[in-house]
């Protein structure tokens, strides 16, 4: 009987190296392939993202596995589908996640494509995520569920797959925690075994954010304002949700916080609004102040920023959120809710935050996340995510 073909994506890390290890041993013919994203070292730090070292390791790894090893450059796909999505969204003022983009546009799209020209039957990479199929109603679905490590989980990660990227993708340490994997690959005496995890943004690294995104957007002086902790602002009823969830109502509660100088005082200046995020503490260098000061808002029309002091600020808290109806995605489309329909769900809004509670309403305009408790950094731009137990079944941008 003839091995199923698997395509691993070897980044020179340790997970994929293990990844391809288990495949191997699993009785699959394993071939290893290794893409160059990225060239531009603008903003990039200094020695952070050195892709040639990652191809050198993999390659490495590929030959102590004794598997097939091959090179790809798809730099181009990647800046116009993901670094120049993340242009224009910044520009818009949204903070977007491009490791999600990452994910469903290259990985499993024109990674995907060349290993299928590979011959390949399925596509492996080293996510901590777990994948298996169920039959309903003489139908074929794919669930896309947390690792088993709990520290690990990157689920969200891949919270833009469909069902056709999921039918042919694998993801072999799902089942496995990290200290696991990094002592398999100890005791196979892989040269990734000791390897530090990546960071930053996928395949560019760690980056100077503003240096980074001044290559497309122009640096712009403008204001900083610090906001009162009792702002009028922060008055929102937030029990109308739960009380009285009217379309009105939760339209109205999940705006972001419209703030003014009126609202404050002015207390320095910034380079431009659109290099700056909700939530965000470092990179405005501004002290004297008794507690840190955190970016609650951005005006990039007006290009100015507004700070509050503290960690707990108000302004960096909300219950509510909107996801409009064009930007909502489907993970399993038989798990769709309907117009109208309410349902209780689990949420998460940012990587390795612990599952938030909540009920998701599902409106013709789009989906409103009312959370049991107020939610810190909710920023547009972002994903939001929604499980039944384990599985994440939907997933859409903030708006």
């Amino acid at each position: 009987m003839q091995k199923k073909k698997v395509v691993v994506g070897l980044s020179g890390g340790v997970d994929s190296s293990v990844a391809a290890y288990v495949l191997k041993e699993q009785g699959y013919e394993v071939i290893g392939l290794f893409m160059k994203n990225w060239h531009d070292t603008t903003g990039v730090l200094e020695a952070d993202c050195p892709w040639l070292e990652d191809r050198f390791d993999a390659m490495a790894v590929a030959k102590k596995l004794d598997i097939p090893f091959h090179f790809i450059d798809l730099s181009e796909q990647y800046r116009a589908r993901v670094v120049d999505y993340m242009f224009s969204e910044y520009e818009k003022g949204r903070t977007p996640n491009p490791d999600v983009l990452c994910n469903r546009e290259i990985k499993f799209d024109v990674f995907m494509d060349k290993a299928f020209e590979l011959g390949a039957d399925y596509v492996a990479t080293g996510h901590y995520c777990r994948k298996d199929t169920i039959i309903k109603d003489g139908k074929e679905y794919h669930r896309l569920l947390a690792g088993s490590d709990g520290n690990k989980d990157q689920s969200y990660f891949l919270c833009q797959l469909s069902q056709q990227q999921l039918s042919k993708a694998l993801f072999p340490i799902g089942d496995i925690i990290k200290p696991e994997v990094r002592r398999i690959a100890n005791e196979l005496n892989l040269v990734t075994a000791h390897k530090k995890d990546s960071q930053g943004i996928c395949f560019v690294g760690k980056v100077d954010l503003p240096v980074f995104l001044q290559q497309k957007l122009e640096s712009k002086k403008g204001k900083v304002f610090l906001i009162d902790k009792d702002c009028e602002l922060y008055g929102r009823d937030w029990k109308q949700a739960f009380d009285n969830p009217t379309d009105d109502v939760l339209e109205e509660l999940s705006k972001p916080y419209m703030f003014h100088p009126k609202y404050g005082k002015r207390v320095g200046e910034h380079g431009g609004a659109h290099f700056y995020t909700v939530g965000q503490r470092k990179g405005l260098n501004i002290g004297g102040f008794p507690e840190p000061l955190f970016i609650i808002g951005t005006n990039i029309d007006y290009n100015q920023i507004y700070v509050g002091m503290g960690k707990k600020n108000p302004g960096l808290f909300r219950q509510v959120l909107k996801v409009n109806a064009d930007e909502l995605h489907w993970v399993r489309p038989d798990l769709e809710m309907q117009v109208g329909e309410s349902k209780r769900l689990s949420i998460r809004i940012r990587y390795r935050q612990p599952l938030q509670n909540g009920v998701i309403h599902r409106r013709k305009e789009g989906m409103f996340v009312v959370f049991d408790e107020p939610q810190r950094g909710i920023t547009a731009g972002q994903f939001a995510s929604w499980y039944v137990e384990d599985e994440l079944i939907g997933s859409g941008v903030i708006s």
